[in-house]
């Protein structure tokens, strides 16, 4: 291999990554600065912890398992704000980088078109602006779950047709076997770090995936049985205490989770421009706007058809069937929601199983449409250049029909790769091809222009033999059009950059926060910390620009303990409050303690009963914000029948309580500030429970950590860069002139 194709080689690579790294560095902005980014769902703490109760002890849905113990990890080694940024880069990093490995090595633009799509496009704006970091990390793995099992269903058939007569080639068969979940296993692996979410987004492209590519019924079934088994495995660290929790799901919510019309083509519209979240405050700014609107439906729609246009020429070998399958399903569980039959029949799989609950968020499911249309984007760029070239090239030199598109010089050994991108080796020049004859049919690399193809015949008369001028000004405008389609995501997302137009920048905890977490932490005895007040989501100003933030409380991830708090979600929906039930049975125990009212001295005896050792007010977030000292009155303010009601629900049977009174009831008063309350109820009363794993839960962890470790080791992901060992049986090809 020469230097300067080496040199293309390794740019083709590292491209992608660095098209992903750039765009999250331009979509991040602020983010990546000091402090802490707190938005909905995202909620980063100083000093993570990574106990027990973050592996899934304690009881109540592990939903932010195992992403509060990868954040609690990465503290160890770093400050919390500073592994909150390094998660968030990995999103989009990764991101690109996947969807630009699906595209042909040779292709660099249409790399490049395929990163920044699947980076830059509303689907990521708008879980970004929710605050689902993890599910958005599930998301930048979905590409390399596609290219594993492609890979995988390659593999399978090149070892078929690599002869069975000898005992090496049967027992390199079943090495093969044994081996090929591996690379799966580890492509799975920012999906398991997301959680279930994650999990169900893989699931339905690696299972579509590995049915549809091909090779035979016994052969798809074997890979769904290996996916599915992967998808368990990576799964059992919140599947296990899940299934044991005792958690529902409210089928009443399906309405207020279902996706809606965000711009002026209505909810299909929008849904196929990848919009339509649910929550409109999680819309980007601008966004609206019908003429951005009207270029990202565009670009959809040419996707799309860049997408069948590379199908037709084999330019998705092994997924392509499978993306288009899970983009297709994505978007009619999507669509289910906006009909009122959909909902209908969504509410009642989830009254039948809690299990179907994740189908209430339609919008998710249309990130599968996202991973096709960046591939699709990438095949219209290549089609627009592939047209400009024939266009100066003169019709003589257009590709004749049935011409190879990709030749085979895919098969000639070049530079393996190296890290994540060793999961994928396209036919591209990244390793060796598979063995057997050469997929029949068009594929996608064009010959250079000015040189004719083979068997195109003789050059017909009177026609020169160089076109140099023509050929250069058509080469122009196509990588100017390339360019223009390339960029025209960000340009139709304005409201993604830069922090989503500051919507993403970072607070600072203030000290007090941090003195409360220091004094519970230092406390070794057992009990749980019960929030106060009763709710789930706070206004925070810690920005210091005036604006609050609504954010998921901080208070329930800022402990090593586990956090009792009120998991209920309140959701404003034309002009009133509708209250979808949350999923801790613990937290409906308090809910009918709060409602029975019992008074101080019996509702600290009752807290103490659950195992909670300490209660933790957050005065900022009561009505009026008092100062120390006392909390709000049942009856203060201006309206005192509404303060009444603000009160209690707040704060239960302790309105209008004072640190006097606490005390008589039993409540010490830890520390009492401007902006928090820590109260500790008498160690006598309080219940020993555990919150650790339990033996079967300890026991799923070992499994997972062990599997990946196993499936790094096998697979040879790694940083030190490795060639992948021939397929038995197989031939290196390789073009001679005649």
């Amino acid at each position: 291999m020469t230097p300067r194709r080496a040199g293309r080689g390794a740019l083709g690579r590292l491209l992608p990554w660095a098209v992903g790294a750039a765009a999250g560095a331009l979509a991040l902005g602020p983010a990546l600065g000091p402090g802490y980014v707190l938005r909905y769902d995202m909620v980063a703490v100083p000093e993570p912890p990574l106990s027990q109760v973050t592996l899934g002890g304690g009881g109540g849905f592990p939903r932010a398992v195992p992403s509060d113990a990868v954040l609690g990890a990465l503290g160890l080694v770093l400050p919390g704000d500073a592994a909150q940024a390094l998660l968030l880069m990995a999103v989009f990093t990764l991101a690109g980088a996947g969807a630009g490995h699906l595209v042909p090595r040779a292709h660099t633009g249409a790399r490049v078109a395929a990163a920044l799509f699947y980076v830059w496009n509303p689907f990521v704006a708008e879980r970004l602006l929710l605050g689902q970091w993890a599910v958005l990390l599930g998301y930048a793995g979905l590409p390399w779950v596609a290219a594993a099992v492609a890979r995988a269903a390659r593999a399978a058939r090149g070892r078929g047709a690599g002869g069975t007569g000898g005992t090496g080639g049967t027992a390199g068969r079943w090495r093969g076997r044994a081996r090929w979940p591996a690379p799966l296993v580890v492509a799975l692996l920012p999906a398991a770090v997301g959680g279930f979410s994650s999990m169900v987004l893989s699931a339905l492209v690696g299972l579509a995936t590995a049915l549809l590519a091909g090779g035979g019924a016994g052969r798809a079934l074997r890979r769904a049985g290996a996916v599915a088994g992967a998808l368990v495995l990576l799964s059992l660290p919140w599947l296990v205490p899940a299934l044991g929790s005792g958690a529902r799901t409210d089928p009443a919510a399906v309405d207020l989770f279902a996706a809606r019309a965000d711009t002026p083509f209505g909810a299909v519209g929008s849904l196929v421009s990848l919009g339509g979240i649910w929550n409109v405050q999680a819309v980007p700014e601008w966004y609206g706007l019908p003429v951005l609107a009207a270029v990202r439906l565009v670009l959809s729609a040419a996707a799309v058809a860049g997408w069948v246009w590379l199908l037709r020429r084999g330019g998705a070998p092994g997924f392509g069937a499978g993306v288009t399958a899970a983009a297709v399903a994505g978007l009619l569980v999507a669509l289910a929601g906006v009909t009122e039959p959909g909902r209908a029949a969504v509410a009642t799989l989830i009254g039948l199983w809690p299990g179907f609950g994740p189908l209430r968020d339609g919008h998710l499911y249309v990130a599968p449409l996202a991973l096709l249309q960046a591939a699709g984007m990438a095949g219209a760029l290549m089609w627009l250049r592939r047209a400009a070239r024939a266009e100066g090239a003169g019709h003589d030199e257009a590709r004749a029909p049935g011409e190879p598109l990709i030749s085979s010089e895919a098969d000639r050994p070049g530079a393996a790769p190296h890290g994540f991108a060793r999961l994928w080796t396209t036919g591209d020049g990244g390793g060796p091809a598979p063995a057997g004859p050469a997929p029949a049919g068009p594929s996608l690399r064009a010959p250079a222009p000015g040189r004719r193809s083979p068997g195109a015949g003789p050059r017909p008369p009177g026609r020169p033999r160089s076109r140099f001028a023509s050929r250069s000004g058509a080469r122009v405008l196509g990588a100017a059009a390339a360019a223009v389609l390339a960029l025209a995501p960000v340009a139709a997302l304005p409201g993604l950059a830069w922090g989503a137009a500051g919507r993403l920048a970072p607070a600072a905890y203030p000290d007090e926060w941090r003195h409360v977490q220091a004094v519970v932490n230092a406390d070794d005895r057992p009990g749980r910390v019960l929030v106060l007040p009763w709710s789930a989501y706070r206004g925070l100003d810690w920005r210091g620009d005036g604006h609050r933030v609504v954010v998921l409380d901080p208070a329930t991830k800022l402990f090593d303990r586990r956090a009792v708090w009120n998991d209920d979600l309140r959701v404003e929906t034309g002009g009133a409050v509708r209250v979808v039930e949350g999923e801790d049975p613990l937290a409906r125990r308090v809910d009918l303690l709060h409602a029975a009212d019992p008074g101080p001295r019996a509702y600290a005896a009752a807290l103490a009963g659950l195992g909670i050792r300490y209660v933790l007010v957050e005065r900022s977030a009561l009505p009026g914000a008092p100062g120390p000292g006392a909390f709000p009155a049942a009856g203060s303010g201006a309206d005192p029948a509404g303060g009444a009601a603000q009160a209690a629900a707040a704060l239960g049977p302790l309105a209008g309580e004072n640190r006097f009174s606490l005390a008589a009831a039993g409540l010490a008063t830890v520390h009492d500030g401007a902006q928090l309350t820590l109260l500790e109820l008498p160690d006598q009363h309080v219940v020993p429970t555990s919150d650790a794993l339990s033996g079967l839960e300890a026991s799923a962890w070992f499994v997972t950590v062990g599997a990946i470790l196993w499936s790094i080791a096998v697979s040879g992901s790694s940083l030190v860069s490795r060639r992948p060992a021939p397929t038995p049986g197989a031939e290196s090809r390789k073009e001679h002139s005649t």
